[in-house]
């Protein structure tokens, strides 16, 4: 079992290609607040919802200072037949060797997968469904339950949120909580 993150801890470095083959080096956000997320596999439709709403923020919140990076389980030609051909504002790394899901410590859980279905699809469906989110291929294991990281631009967590189940991620919120801090830039993480 991989050892979680937790509030304080310094983000662990990597530097990688995207799905589009650009260089992303977790120290070049030095500076920046970034939300940094790890899903399932690139036609998993909750995690594509979730990219989807993301997206949509996504220039508001680049503009207060947060950049975002999503991770997919899935091969690059995988995404781009999925997940990347929504064009995301924002960097998609493929990582079909799980290597950055190691490094965050995200786990994997049949009975997070149960209850994300039993208990989100009903509640997102249709969303799902009027968004074009079907499932596809899945590759990497079915069972991957999403984490996402908010770092400072120290390069510190400020917030890791393991999911509970395959839909459960770092509410929007609370990033916008975070985005509305007086000073925010100015903190470091205790």
């Amino acid at each position: 079992m991989n050892q979680r993150l937790k509030r304080g801890d310094v983000a662990p470095h990597f530097c990688v290609r995207d799905v589009r083959d650009r260089r992303i080096d977790l120290s070049d956000y030095v500076g920046r607040w970034l939300l940094f997320s790890l899903y399932r596999y690139a036609s998993c439709p909750l995690c594509n919802l979730r990219v989807h709403t993301l997206s949509q923020r996504y220039e508001a919140w680049r503009e207060r200072g947060l950049d975002a990076i999503g991770v997919f389980q899935s091969p690059a030609e995988k995404m781009l037949q999925y997940v990347g051909k929504r064009q995301a504002p924002f960097p998609l790394i493929p990582d079909p060797d799980q290597r950055l899901y190691a490094l965050y410590g995200a786990q994997s859980s049949w009975r997070g997968f149960l209850k994300g279905w039993a208990t989100r699809l009903p509640e997102i469906g249709q969303s799902v469904l009027n968004q074009g989110f079907l499932p596809g291929s899945v590759e990497g294991g079915l069972h991957r339950i999403p984490a996402d990281f908010l770092i400072d631009p120290q390069g510190r967590i400020v917030e890791a949120y393991y999911g509970r189940d395959i839909g459960d991620h770092f509410p929007i919120e609370r990033i916008e909580q975070w985005l509305d801090t007086p000073g925010l830039s100015d903190k470091p993480v205790e």
